[in-house]
């Protein structure tokens, strides 16, 4: 599953909305909240909160790190791969 930390890295302070939107692109499919926030990163991922109704998320220095590993991780296996070689 495209997590958390994908959907928002690179952004500024999405809200739960802005992050299930992303979500739901990527996967081409309706995306429920009793789905989607039960699947925050505990530790990867901080909630603040916008407004009494509204949150925002950030990625933690320690999920930056973990998804930079993880990135890293998928290009070597993604390197060189070419697609006629199957």
């Amino acid at each position: 599953m495209l997590s958390w930390r994908r959907a928002i890295a690179g952004q500024d302070e999405p809200h739960g909305l802005a992050i299930k939107d992303k979500l739901e692109k990527y996967y081409e499919t309706e995306i429920h909240h009793g789905r989607l926030y039960p699947n925050v990163d505990k530790g990867l991922v901080e909630k603040g909160e916008l407004d009494k109704r509204t949150n925002y998320y950030t990625i933690t220095t320690r999920g930056q790190r973990e998804l930079e590993a993880r990135c890293e991780w998928e290009d070597q296996y993604i390197d060189g791969f070419d697609s006629s070689d199957e």
